[in-house]
């Protein structure tokens, strides 16, 4: 009967459209469960300026961390071959799926170091998997009974615990949630009956949505999980239109785009479209690319290769080419079972940090300039803030000279390279702008370098919507 209730509080439209007209700012508005509608929000400041957070897939598939997070389903959906023949090598044939959940110890789990690493990276928020497609929820889940992390395996509330490590550390806290579960009888019963019954949504999805919400005030809500059904099946705009108009986190939390069949890169605060998704062009909507530092999965493999894992550069590269074209990153790793970043994870972290703390101004709260790669040397990604042009370059220049067609010099331009104490010489022509660069032994850091411009004659962009 408690389920019940919940749910009508989502559906009943406790608010007018005449409210939400007389209202002005996001604070004040309100917004009806509609897609054109919902539309209409603006995004709160805060997302569009960080630019860069941390992804994190945890859960009982990093028990037997082979193939991928998706183990189970490949296992008994799929009936993948090779993770078929594993499982006869490894395990008796009784063993079940759910006997990998009491190895899932997470004795070695530290919330603050792991906060530490995170804000060492330079991200500005954390998205934890609270729920993958197998169910297992990471804090104690009053739909979850039995399946959840402080009932069975680490005993404690991981989802809780790291929110509160996050936060203190002053980075934003963010959520991912599978709206399905591969082999939950209430969703498959509903799928049997061509979704035209709800049961697994009141009693689950819901549920578990509001609780996260309510009680963990989660900044970030990254939807997934969600494409064998409508949106009309899973509540989404009855949710959302809640979550924007009543819900503790109104003012300042966002959401992505997986909120039904055919959603996706149509609705939402911001556009994800399809895993690793960078479109290498300026978009008008606002985006996300999330991406692994592994190539091959989300979660934690013990059979990953050094030439596995993406380096520093192709990290700093994906970022670059992200931001300039309009959109934030989420960069992924995948913790172990026991509760360790492993080394390679973390170096690639505090790398990114690094690189960030020298050449951040160019990243945070940046905007796309009018171009974004520039047209002559590739390589070269822009930004602009504050009046300024930011060129990220992603090689070392032949013999010290940078060839830029794009910006376009005035009298009063100054060129530095961030981190580097001089000036910078500079000549341009018809054909475009040579600038010199120091030594490469003189230059701050590694993998990729920042020039600022300053003064450049201006030449307005257009504006983006929902940024």
């Amino acid at each position: 009967m408690h389920k019940i209730v919940i749910l009508l509080i989502i559906c009943k439209p406790i608010f007018s459209v005449k409210e939400r007209r007389e209202g002005d700012g996001i604070l004040n508005q309100r917004f009806i469960p509609d897609w054109s509608d919902l539309d209409r929000r603006e995004i709160p400041d805060w997302y569009d300026k960080a630019k860069f957070g941390i992804f994190i897939h945890w859960g009982v598939f990093s028990v037997p961390s082979v193939f991928s997070e998706w183990f189970w389903q490949e296992w008994q959906g799929e009936k993948r071959p090779d993770v078929v023949q594993f499982m006869k090598e490894n395990y008796s044939p009784r063993f079940t799926y759910a006997d990998f959940a009491p190895q899932f110890t997470a004795e070695f789990f530290d919330p603050d170091e792991w906060a530490r690493i995170f804000k060492a990276s330079g991200a500005k928020y954390v998205v934890l998997t609270s729920k993958h497609h197998e169910g297992f929820t990471l804090w104690p889940s009053k739909s979850s009974f039995g399946w959840n992390a402080l009932d069975t395996g680490p005993r404690r509330n991981l989802l809780g615990d790291l929110a509160v490590a996050v936060k203190k550390m002053e980075l934003r806290f963010g959520v991912y949630h599978s709206m399905y579960e591969w082999f939950n009888p209430l969703y498959i019963q509903d799928r049997n009956n061509d979704f035209k019954t709800q049961r697994f949504v009141a009693e689950k999805t819901m549920p578990e949505l509001l609780e996260l919400v309510n009680d963990y005030k989660p900044e970030v809500i990254w939807s997934d999980g969600d494409w064998e059904a409508d949106y009309t099946y899973w509540n989404s705009t009855n949710f959302l239109s809640w979550l924007y108009n009543d819900s503790p986190v109104k003012e300042t939390v966002v959401v992505n785009d997986r909120w039904g069949r055919g959603i996706p890169c149509k609705h939402g605060d911001f556009y994800t479209c399809s895993d690793r998704y960078n479109p290498g062009k300026l978009l008008e909507h606002k985006w996300e690319n999330c991406m692994t530092i592994d190539k091959d999965s989300w979660g934690y493999r013990r059979t990953a290769s050094l030439k596995d894992y993406l380096t520093t550069h192709e990290l700093i590269k994906e970022l670059a080419e992200t931001v300039s074209c309009g959109g934030n990153l989420l960069m992924n790793i995948g913790p172990t079972a026991d509760g360790r970043i492993i080394p390679i994870f973390e170096e690639r972290l505090i790398e990114m940090g690094e690189w960030l703390q020298v050449n951040g101004e160019a990243i945070y709260e940046s905007h796309p300039w009018k171009s974004q790669e520039d047209s002559s040397t590739s390589g070269v990604w822009y930004t602009q803030r504050d009046g300024n042009v930011y060129g990220i370059v992603l090689f070392w220049p032949k013999q010290e000279l940078l060839y830029l067609h794009d910006p376009l010099p005035s009298n009063k331009t100054v060129i530095t390279l961030l981190g580097y104490p001089e000036s910078l010489s500079w000549k341009s022509n018809d054909k475009g702008l040579q600038i010199v660069f120091p030594s490469m032994s003189e230059a701050p850091g590694k993998f990729a370098w920042v020039i600022k411009m300053t003064s450049l004659t201006k030449n307005k962009m257009k504006a983006r919507r929902k940024v």
